[in-house]
């Protein structure tokens, strides 16, 4: 039986983990991508004649596994494993599996490379099909895995990853899918460990051909074992410093390529050593050299110049490099006035591993450079979601960003096209804020408002995407009033809820976009009840998300990324594991065992819930009134003791209330007439007590019972019945509430927006004297008959 892909991944990392003991994650690492390369290769290309990588007889991973336990497993695995391996692929420096300052001596170096192997002959990794039938495990294990290496590395040791979302936004919006190139070239000049570069080849069916180049020498063989994982073992990857030593030259000068995108070093300061002045390649002739101690501009000219006359590219940067002034203030206006600059697209803060702030990118296009006339910004500063102490960029906000980039929409609040010449007047000071207002319109108080009463009309035209959807709840809600610019409530503030859900066109909206999901769902419930083994899950989901996305384009109040964002976000939540599932095993529902919990079974595909909803409603219905039946005990015992557990109560002096102390207090004075009272209190509690219990006895058989039915009924299910559970009351029920979720959500914002105007202006000043003047008075009379006159 298939296990879920979320579980394999969190297994590997928590295996992985639990292992690492003190060791920092940058390196501990480098050992575990070792391990999943050689897995992979020994999976993918053992034996195999031809193949794109070599794997020298006795280097398997099953001849690591042999070595499981033996006292010189870290020089045997360095020797007779690692070093063959490189030494037939060109790899650069391997980490040492003999290292006893990092893996311990001894024993203690034995058991750890010992688990840390077995970690890996996890029957599902089995790599030997892998991107067969689209299903790319080890991309998806890889990326998993060096996420969370990045997030445990801390500040200055994270900067070998850039993160996928941002990587997969440049890759959509340097142009490569579109490029009409055949064998594109694309280049990294600060590769690290090559998932840019991956993002971007990823997104084109052409034969892409790689570069990158990297100062750090680990980084550098992560990069190239990196490459071999994601089928691309042609990839140049090069170790040197890019700005002193470039090593992809065209005779003395630097080789060009159709694609130049890079994550570089924030504003790295040593960025000049080895650099000559004037540079040997010209890469800042005509624009101007770099600040010694800041070498953002080193990188982004490097890029330019590394870029042919028709090249495109990307470069993520931090904001500074948009307005700094001196030297980079110079540099900016010559590459603004040649027009290489095609546009911006400013990030949240806090998104990348080795530092908290906002950074940018700066997207590139020297083909089309002549005849820009301006520069296309994009704030995308406030589209994230918290994800631990970091930031991270939701599939709805990497979406927005490439469809308004690449359609050049512009937006209020959020893009828009610059001209060169408005540029220029700002003196080419590219600093966001200076085009886009991305801050929220404050919220004014109306001091005409306060002192005469009356809501203000400019809040309510304000509200007025409302009034385009509901046109005449306006004129429910509000009237005129005897004063130009200002409108009262019509109604009580306690009956503005009602009055707006049960408004004729607010029902409509609602049936609209009721009829709006039913519209996908319809289209699309027959496309997932066709699923059967060998399905394509990542195809699948492009293919629904950009429907749901399509359908809600249209609707207004609602945002069609919300509804995206819920599809995506239970994607990579439940169905991607569904479908994986489907796609190995078909449509089976079998039960098996819950690790950790005695003689409970449960199925990942077809929750138990699913079966007891659609199959045993009755049965479930009893189990809740008899549970409401144990609330509503359990509350009368919480209460009888509480009225008794005052200072004089009957309660007061017990240790513990139970029905053991009730029964022996009983016992004292049952036959006391002075304490009849008491015994009738004790005698209540022993009878709630009674009820709490044969209630808990009748839930607990019921819940046995009911268990053994649905079990059951988990052996006759049929696959057409398995699919109704699954799409039906499962996939779409899910996402058909979420809508109804975004619909509340819509609704309760006008509410509340109408009840905060309502009550901010419902007592003007005047109101207020005079209620004080009387009550000043009431309480003046109240002191007067007390006998005493207040001056």
């Amino acid at each position: 039986m298939a296990i879920k892909k979320s579980q394999l991944y969190s297994s590997i990392w928590k295996s992985c983990d639990e292992l690492r003991g003190g060791m920092d994650a940058s390196q501990y690492k480098d050992y575990v991508l070792v391990l999943l390369f050689i897995k992979y290769i020994s999976d993918k290309y053992a034996g195999e004649p031809y193949a794109p990588i070599t794997v020298p007889e006795g280097s398997s991973f099953k001849d690591m596994v042999a070595l499981k336990g033996n006292p010189n497993i870290g020089e045997d695995i360095n020797k007779k494993i690692i070093a063959p391996i490189a030494e037939a692929n060109r790899l650069s420096e391997m980490p040492d599996f003999d290292n006893a300052e990092k893996l311990g001596s001894g024993p203690d170096m034995v058991k750890k490379l010992s688990n840390l192997i077995a970690i890996f002959e996890n029957p599902a990794l089995d790599f030997s099909k892998n991107r067969a039938e689209g299903d790319d495990i080890l991309g998806d294990a890889y990326e998993y895995l060096m996420r969370h290496f990045a997030t445990e590395s801390g500040k200055s040791k994270g900067q070998f990853y850039t993160p996928a979302e941002v990587s997969r936004i440049i890759a959509k919006t340097i142009g490569i899918a579109s490029t009409t190139n055949n064998t594109p070239t694309v280049y990294d000049p600060a590769c690290g460990s090559g998932s840019l570069l991956l993002k971007v080849a990823d997104e084109t069916n052409k034969k892409v051909q790689l570069y990158g180049q990297e100062m750090d020498n680990a980084t550098a063989g992560l990069s190239r074992m990196n490459m071999i994982l994601h089928d691309n073992a042609t990839a140049w990857i090069k170790r040197e410093n890019t700005l002193s030593t470039p090593l992809f030259k065209d005779g003395d000068q630097l080789k060009t390529f159709d694609f130049v995108i890079a994550n570089p070093p924030f504003s790295f300061k040593s960025w000049s050593n080895g650099v000559k002045d004037p540079d040997d390649f010209g890469r800042f002739e005509h624009f101007g050299t770099p600040p010694a101690k800041n070498g953002d501009y080193a990188f982004l000219l490097h890029i330019i110049r590394s870029l042919k006359t028709t090249g495109k590219g990307a470069c993520i940067l931090p904001h500074g490099v948009l307005f700094r002034g001196n030297v980079e203030a110079e540099i900016r206006t010559n590459i603004i006035r040649r027009g290489y600059i095609k546009g911006i697209i400013g990030l949240p803060a806090n998104l990348f591993y080795g530092t908290g702030i906002p950074a940018c990118i700066v997207v590139l296009d020297k083909e089309n450079a002549d005849n820009r006339k301006g520069v296309f910004i994009i704030d995308a500063s406030k589209g994230f979601a918290k994800d631990g102490n970091k930031n991270r960029l939701r599939a709805q906000d990497i979406h927005k960003i490439v469809d308004v980039f690449n359609k050049q929409l512009e937006i209020p609040k959020y893009s828009r096209m610059v001209s060169v010449v408005e540029i220029e007047k700002n003196e080419f000071n590219l600093n966001i804020p200076r085009y886009i207002d991305s801050q929220e319109a404050e919220d004014m108080q109306d001091i005409e408002a306060h002192l005469k009463g009356g809501i203000p009309t400019d809040d309510i035209e304000d509200l007025q995407n409302y009034w385009d959807v509901y046109p005449t709840l306006k004129t429910s809600l509000f009237g005129e009033s005897e004063r130009e610019g200002y409108n009262t409530l019509k109604i009580t503030q306690e009956d503005i809820k009602d009055t707006i859900f049960s408004h004729p066109e607010f029902t409509k909206y609602a049936k609209t976009i009721e009829a709006t999901f039913d519209t996908w769902k319809d289209k699309n419930t027959t496309l997932f009840k066709d699923l059967t083994i060998g399905a394509k899950p990542k195809e699948i989901i492009h293919g629904i998300s950009e429907d749901i996305l399509a359908t809600f384009s249209k609707t207004s109040l609602i945002d069609a990324y919300d509804i995206y964002q819920h599809l995506m976000a239970y994607w990579a939540e439940t169905v991607q594991d569904d479908m994986y599932l489907i796609a190995v095993d078909g449509w089976k529902a079998e039960l098996v065992a819950v690790e950790g919990k005695k003689r409970e079974m449960e199925c990942d595909l077809v929750p138990k819930y699913l079966v007891t909803n659609r199959y045993f409603a009755s049965e479930k219905q009893a189990m809740e009134e008899l549970q409401a039946k144990l609330d509503n005990a359990s509350r009368e015992i919480e209460e009888l003791i509480e009225k008794h557990s005052g200072e004089d109560g009957y309660f007061a002096d017990f240790e513990k209330v139970n029905k053991a102390s009730v029964t022996s207090r009983i016992k004292e004075i049952k036959n006391k007439p002075e304490d009849a009272e008491e015994l009738k209190v004790m005698e209540k509690y022993l009878a709630l007590g009674g009820q709490e219990s044969e209630a808990k006895k009748k839930i607990k058989e019921a819940e046995k019972a009911l268990d053994a039915k649905v079990i059951d009924k988990y052996k006759t299910l049929t696959e057409s019945e398995i699919k109704v559970l699954v799409v039906d009351d499962k996939w779409v029920a899910t996402l058909e509430q979420a809508v109804k979720g975004e619909m509340d959500r819509i609704s309760q914002r006008l509410t509340q927006r109408i009840k905060e105007l309502a009550e901010r202006y419902a007592t003007p000043l005047p109101m207020l004297i005079t209620e004080t003047e009387t009550l000043t008075k009431k309480v003046d009379a109240h002191i007067e008959k007390m006998g005493f006159i207040l001056n």
